[in-house]
């Protein structure tokens, strides 16, 4: 008996209903013939197909992602907050870096930055104080997929704008917002993630981004920062990244209200869950390229190879927020001795630890750790941060959600 004789034999026993329909299939309703008609379910027949199923099925990683744009949303509004009271003197008009020796400098490695498309200081405190607006929406995750193409264009403008300011924190905040844009970061722990329905302040924002793109693109003052072309790999300049990331947001927006459950916006959802998935690979390689390249550049030291290279930043002004603190490290030979060992020799296994999970948890913890002491003994708290932030992709999943449920209890335990 084929399927057309018994739905013909059985019209009120058709085949099962899938998931959302009126009525669900009670066991037994459905003729064993039917049942044997149907082919069942098939899973990846191999590791490589189960890997790429993840790969495209799902966001890896989301909690990681999540705090991790939580981590440098914060550290750059910590620097932006602190730096407030200086920030004509940084990046406004009274820098000692000039406008005009920023200008050769830009138009010699071709950096993007919007500061100098208008001169004065209403355009550069405009820009700074949306920097500092960009980084909140970041740190809550408000209309992220905005917000982190604020962030990034706020970011590379103030650095670029005098790259002599800052450490090795700043580089990785430079990095990382360039990676955030590409991360599905806000599907955890968000406003985003909090709100029901795309919601018609979304179309308003990506309507009015449009147009102030379409302002600075065609308005004559943007110069050579958007271009379509560009003379260095990958040859292609900014504007395409911009136009590209507010139209693929419209069509995300329009095929939710449209088609939610169609084949374009599955397509379109396979391919952001790849591109996220992609971005958080080259967190984690970057994170380990920065800890494998200290490492080993630290070997080579003859300052590193004796023991002495932490001694030398404790009698330093710069590195000496607190002198009395610092002057007690420094005059413990055996502990500055093993610190400087240590710290080589965390930064050179980091790498390898990877391959086994509770090797890789406890030398996480404790590099953490050491950027805690970092912070406060040699008071550099904006790069320490910002390692510690970038840490974060290699976080357990299940400490953050242990984590989480504990900064929940908090408010609960609080009230009366």
């Amino acid at each position: 008996m084929n399927e057309a004789t018994v739905r013909a034999a059985h019209p009120q026993e058709a085949l099962p209903r899938q998931a959302g329909a009126d009525r669900p299939v009670e066991p037994g309703a459905v003729p064993e013939a039917v049942l044997g008609a149907v082919p069942a379910a098939r899973g990846p027949r191999s590791p490589l197909g189960r890997a790429a199923g993840a790969f495209t099925g799902r966001a890896l990683g989301r909690h990681q992602a999540a705090v991790v744009r939580i981590g440098f949303g914060l550290v750059w509004l910590a620097y932006l907050l602190r730096e407030w009271p200086n920030r004509r003197v940084l990046y406004g008009d009274r820098s000692p870096w000039s406008a005009e020796l920023a200008g050769r400098l830009l138009a010699d490695n071709g950096a993007f930055t919007v500061l100098p498309w208008f001169g004065g200081r209403l355009w550069s405190e405009l820009v700074y104080h949306l920097a500092v607006l960009a980084a909140l929406a970041v740190l809550l995750g408000w209309r992220t997929r905005a917000s982190t193409v604020l962030f990034l264009v706020t970011v590379l403008s103030l650095q670029n704008r005098d790259v002599f300011l800052g450490d090795g924190g700043d580089n990785v905040v430079h990095l990382m917002a360039v990676y955030l844009v590409f991360t599905r970061c806000a599907e955890v722990w968000s406003l985003d993630a909090r709100r029901v329905g795309p919601g018609r302040a979304g179309v308003a924002l990506w309507a009015l981004l449009g147009a102030v793109l379409a302002v600075c693109q065609f308005g004559g003052f943007a110069g050579d920062s958007l271009t379509w072309t560009d003379r260095a790999f990958p040859y292609l300049g900014w504007s395409p990244l911009f136009w590209g990331l507010w139209a693929v947001a419209g069509l995300w927006w329009t095929l939710g209200r449209l088609r939610p459950d169609g084949e374009p916006r599955a397509v379109l959802d396979a391919l952001a869950n790849m591109v996220h998935n992609c971005a958080m690979l080259v967190i984690a390689v970057e994170v380990v390229l920065i800890y494998a390249t200290a490492g080993w550049y630290k070997v080579q030291g003859s300052r590193w190879q004796d023991g002495t290279a932490l001694y030398y930043p404790l009698h330093l002004d710069y590195f000496t927020p607190w002198p009395g603190l610092s002057a007690l490290v420094g005059s413990a030979v055996l502990p500055v001795f093993l610190v400087s060992y240590g710290t080589v020799v965390l930064q050179v296994a980091f790498p390898f630890t990877l391959l086994n999970r509770r090797v890789k948890n406890v030398l996480l913890a404790v590099m953490v750790l050491e950027h805690v002491g970092i912070a406060v003994v040699l008071g550099l708290p904006v790069f320490s941060l910002a390692m510690i932030a970038a840490d974060a992709v290699f976080l357990p999943t299940g400490a953050l959600l242990w984590a989480a449920a504990r900064l929940r209890r908090i408010p609960r335990r609080s009230t009366p």
